[in-house]
């Protein structure tokens, strides 16, 4: 179990697309009052809408945990960002990150840390002894968000799904993939992060055996037709034999995040393309709903979005952060 000290001062650097800083967006959402508040390196960095702090500030008010907030492509952690995590590490205040590029190759950081005691906590690394898929049927039930690209909504999705089950009497838990869920709910496995021979096996661990009326709700990663992370998608639509699917998407994005060559397929092909590689472990799986992101969008482009994705997929469709989830609860309950 991954145990941080909180609360959290959220690191977003000078990164400036929203997109980019989901890590940061998602404990604000998910765990603000583990918030204490934001460091940003200039003011035309993304604003989270929380205090500015520096470090001798934010070490006053007793922060336990400097957490990055980013996620530039690639995961790389840049070297004009060093100054200010030592100097948070020599303050006393633990480093957690999120990126595949280890702490420790951060010059200085581990000195720092040593000398003040702070810990050095990179949040994706995947537990040891992993083993490939058994593809063995698993008692329980599971439901696996998808998407028709990355950055628009899944973890936001599992997170909204799991605590609207959960409020309808369901037996519901929410089951992290990324770094951001992992430090909102405290334990789960970085599926990105996992050689790819295992990802289905991890996903395995992640959802076992469970009572027939329990569901893991787990948080999807990447996207089935994404010319980059597209095995991470298909591992986890075999290892979490789901029984239902729920697409998320963005109305108006028109092309992969990061990658303008590659257009959007449709809704339609994309929910077709999951549940097939789904079949592979439940022969039954169905798609459940369909979860927009209309943060974009005025109420009536709203309105006329979900009606719009409705007509399309047939399921209910629902904005987590903005509309009711009833009915798309109820449809996925049966």
């Amino acid at each position: 179990m991954i145990n941080l000290r909180k609360p959290y001062l959220l690191f977003v650097g000078d990164v400036r697309e929203g997109p980019s800083a989901k890590t940061a967006y998602g404990i604000r959402d998910w765990a603000r009052e583990a918030c204490l508040g934001q460091m940003r390196l200039s003011p035309h960095a993304v604003d989270l809408g929380l205090p500015d702090l520096d470090v001798a500030t934010a070490g006053a008010k007793g922060c336990g945990s400097l957490v990055i907030g980013v996620a530039p492509v690639g995961g790389q952690i840049p070297a004009d960002w060093n100054n200010a995590l030592v100097e948070a590490a020599a303050a006393g205040i633990d480093i957690v990150s999120g990126m595949h590029m280890p702490l420790r190759d951060i010059a200085g950081l581990q000195e720092a840390a040593a000398a003040s005691g702070a810990r050095l906590i990179d949040i994706r690394v995947p537990p040891s002894g992993l083993a490939p898929a058994s593809g063995r049927w698993r008692s329980g039930k599971r439901l696996l968000t998808v998407g028709t690209d990355c950055a628009l909504g899944k973890k936001y999705t599992a997170l909204a799904l799991a605590k609207a089950m959960r409020d309808m009497g369901a037996k519901a838990d929410f089951r992290p993939t990324g770094q951001t869920g992992i430090i909102i709910a405290g334990s789960g496995i970085p599926m990105d992060a996992v050689i790819s021979d295992f990802i289905s096996g991890a996903a395995e661990c992640l959802t076992p055996d469970a009572a027939e009326d329990h569901w893991d709700v787990i948080e999807g990663q990447g996207a089935i037709h994404h010319p980059a992370y597209a095995g991470v998608t298909l591992g986890l639509l075999h290892g979490s034999q789901p029984d239902i699917l729920v697409l998320c998407h963005e109305p108006g994005r028109r092309h992969h995040y990061a990658f303008p060559d590659y257009p959007l397929r449709s809704m339609r092909e994309v929910a077709r393309a999951c549940l097939e590689a789904a079949r592979v472990t439940n022969p039954i799986v169905r798609l459940g709903a369909v979860s927009l992101n209309t943060s974009k969008l005025n109420d009536e482009e709203c309105r006329v979005a979900l009606e719009e994705a409705e007509a399309e997929l047939g399921v209910p469709a629902f904005d987590p952060m903005r509309t009711s989830l009833d009915r798309a609860v109820m449809a996925i309950l049966g």
